[in-house]
C-alpha cells in the first residue's frame, strides 16, 4: 500500500516512518540484456547463462546499477506526495549491493524515510530503498535516495 502525503507539514513530521513494501517483480534475462544494451556492458556474467552457469554466481546476474535503477519503479509504488507544485529527484547517499540478483530471481523494494528536513522552499526527504530478493537473506540493493518536493 502506497503511503499518501498531502503537506509539507505531513513530510517533515513522518522521519522513521515504515513505508512496508511493494508487489514482487521477476527481474529477467530480458530486462537484464536490454540493459546490457542501453550502457554497452555485455560481461559474460550478465548476458552469457552457457558461461555463467559455471561462473562465480552459477547463473547470469543483473547488473547492479540495473537493480539501483529499479528504486526508480519501486520508489511511486511506496510514496505518493499530493499538493505539491514539483518534485525532484536530488540523488542518493549511501549506495551498496549486498547480494548479486540471479535471473529470473523475484525482488521487491521495501522503503523507509530515514530523515527529512527543509531544504529552501521545499521539503528534501531521505529514503532508504532495500531491494530484497526472494528467499535470500541479503539484498540485491539498499539505497538512501533524496528527493526533493515543492508545495
Amino acid at each position: 500500500m502506497t503511503t499518501v502525503f498531502s503537506s509539507a507539514a505531513e513530510v517533515l513530521a513522518a522521519a522513521g516512518t515504515d513505508l512496508g513494501a511493494t508487489d514482487w517483480i521477476e527481474l529477467t534475462q530480458e530486462r537484464i540484456n536490454k540493459f546490457a544494451d542501453a550502457t554497452d556492458d555485455h560481461q559474460w556474467i550478465h548476458v552469457d547463462p552457457v558461461r555463467a552457469k559455471n561462473g562465480p554466481f552459477g547463473a547470469c546476474v543483473a547488473h547492479g546499477y540495473l537493480t539501483l535503477s529499479l528504486a526508480n519503479l519501486f520508489l511511486p509504488q511506496l510514496i505518493e506526495i499530493r499538493n505539491m507544485k514539483m518534485g525532484v529527484n536530488y540523488g542518493c547517499e549511501k549506495v551498496r549491493f549486498p547480494a548479486p540478483v540471479k535471473a529470473g530471481k523475484r525482488i521487491r523494494g521495501r522503503g523507509e524515510i530515514v530523515a527529512v528536513d527543509k531544504a529552501g522552499e521545499g521539503v528534501q526527504a531521505t529514503i532508504r530503498i532495500t531491494i530484497d530478493i526472494e528467499g535470500e537473506a541479503k539484498p540485491g540493493c539498499v539505497v538512501d535516495t533524496i528527493s526533493r518536493y515543492y508545495f
